[in-house]
């Protein structure tokens, strides 16, 4: 079992894997396939040339791109010379985009000129940040397609076609194992971006250990749906893959009956997602037309996971290991898993137990533990907790305390085994389509509508997505706003994930004596 005391950092990873596994394939998408040899002469390629544009230690990049192979080079090129790779949500908007990219002073942008999502419907994401102040950008990269203005892909790997070997050895061998390795951005209740800082060996450390749990090894075909700028597809998926030697298979778009067809096709055995994706292969009605006798390992969680749905996919999907769990962006995007021996119903009932090394407690409001059984906030404390808010101490001493312990915000309980269930969460986050929505941040874009008074967002249930957004506003006596105003104007503002589905006006707020809006009126109405 690899531990982490055999790699460090990203760089030294990487010499591990070409020792390893060497012409095994490590990407294959399309007619694309990369041996980790190969792999690693791409990335010495993008190394070498983001050396030339003049990046140092520390200094940030940030991805905004759908799921391709040249993300995984490109953040490879990042962190094996001591830079940070920033990843952006593919479903921003521009001026989200460009929120992000500042407050990370992310020194360069790669993403692609175009992304065809649909069939009348085409991403153009340079385009979204043209008229944006970007003061530290000092290049555009287009992984794929041209732009004015944007250096393409390969003429970018072709600026460091002069710097020496030397040089970028050099940098891989001045990157410490306590380096910050990548800065994933989350938003607080308040709305505001935080940038959550995970260092080189604790992200390596972590996603071994999660490797190790549900028996990801290097004879497995990982085909990763969940998006590479989230810490499920980036951490949990391609870095994972790689630490294990499995074959990375990139999903650009999910579509079921191609996603049915690779399974067969490249005989894939990896395939973690939310719910929702294992429930549409079980519903589908031509699945038995499809070979998936190849399914092998599923990790599942971000919604609530039926019993039923368990057994039928252990018993007709043939999954040897079918695992639930939980973590944060500050955790490196993992805390607590359960094991693959675990009976269907603590599978279902809970989001499994602490990882070795790390520390998990529920306490009262004055932080201290509640017996087993009764609920209380999460903390957490280990090697996987964030290095802390990137230009934020303040909000870091708020959610790390002096002994270490990281405080999620999240109500749970935990029984007598250390198997934590997700009861509640203190803070008005919702979870819509697998993603975590903060209804500050949507209420501080809304409340830009003139003829709006007051307005609360909470989430509310869906059948689709989990959770959806539902606006309660009160407006001025001779505003003439509509529901379809407010849902307009958040479509222009928010990432689609984010836009509320249905507007009530009320004439009044529910509010306390010190002129708080109580929401848990709202969600009982």
């Amino acid at each position: 079992m690899a531990t982490s005391s055999e790699y460090l950092t990203v760089p030294s990873l990487l010499e591990s894997l070409v020792a390893r596994f060497k012409d095994k394939v490590a990407i294959r998408e399309g007619e694309l396939s990369l041996s980790y040899i190969e792999l690693s002469q791409e990335v010495n390629k993008a190394a070498k040339s983001f050396v030339q544009l003049g990046l140092t230690k520390g200094d940030k990049a940030a991805i905004w791109a759908p799921n391709i192979s040249e993300w995984i080079i490109a953040a490879l090129g990042l962190e094996v010379i001591g830079a940070v790779l920033v990843p952006l949500n593919t479903r921003m908007k521009g001026s989200e985009a460009a929120d992000i990219i500042n407050r990370s002073q992310s020194k360069v942008v790669l993403s692609v000129a175009e992304f065809q999502t649909g069939p009348e419907t085409t991403i153009k994401y340079f385009d979204m940040l043209e008229g944006q102040d970007l003061p530290a950008v000092i290049e555009k990269i287009s992984f794929k397609g041209e732009k004015s203005g944007v250096v393409n892909w390969q003429h970018f790997l072709q600026l460091g076609i002069d710097v020496s070997d030397d040089v970028v050895h050099e940098r891989m061998q001045s990157v410490s194992a306590n380096d910050t390795m990548d800065m994933l951005f989350t938003s607080g209740t308040t709305g505001k971006p935080k940038g959550v800082m995970c260092a080189h060996e604790q992200n390596i450390r972590t996603v071994t250990a999660w490797a190790d749990i549900n028996g990801l090894n290097e004879n497995d075909n990982y085909l990763i749906i969940n998006p590479f700028f989230h810490s499920f597809g980036y951490k949990a998926g391609w870095l994972a893959a790689l630490i294990k030697g499995a074959t990375i298979y990139p999903v650009l778009i999910f579509d079921l009956d191609a996603v049915l067809q690779q399974i067969q096709d490249d005989k894939i055995s990896m395939l973690p997602g939310p719910p929702t994706i294992y429930q549409s292969i079980l519903a589908h009605p031509d699945r038995e037309k499809y070979d998936l006798s190849s399914l092998r390992l599923a990790v599942t969680g971000a919604a609530p996971v039926p019993v039923s749905l368990i057994d039928r996919m252990r018993n007709e999907l043939n999954f040897e290991s079918v695992v639930t769990a939980y973590g944060l962006t500050e955790t490196c995007g993992f805390v607590s898993i359960c094991r693959p021996d675990d009976p269907a119903e603590v599978i279902s009932g809970s989001s499994g137990r602490a990882m070795d090394g790390i520390d998990i407690k529920c306490v009262d409001s004055d932080g201290l533990e509640v017996p087993r059984g009764e609920p209380g906030e999460i903390w957490v404390r280990g090697y996987n907790v964030m290095q802390g808010y990137f230009e934020n101490e303040q909000a870091t001493q708020d959610t790390i305390t002096e002994d270490g312990w990281l405080k999620t915000g999240d109500i749970g309980v935990m029984d007598a085994n250390g198997y934590i269930d997700i009861t509640d969460r203190m803070k008005d986050m919702y979870i819509s389509g697998g993603f975590n929505v903060y209804p500050a941040e949507i209420e501080n874009c809304l409340s830009a509508i003139e003829g709006i008074v007051q307005l609360a967002v909470i989430g509310v249930a869906d059948e689709r997505m989990g959770e959806v957004g539902k606006v309660f506003c009160v407006k001025q006596s001779d505003a003439g706003l509509t529901e379809a105003d407010v849902i307009g104007f958040a479509k222009q503002h928010l990432a689609n994930y984010k836009v509320p589905r249905s507007v009530v006006f009320l004439d009044a707020m529910p509010m306390n004596a010190s002129g708080k809006i109580l929401k848990n009126e709202l969600r009982e109405a």
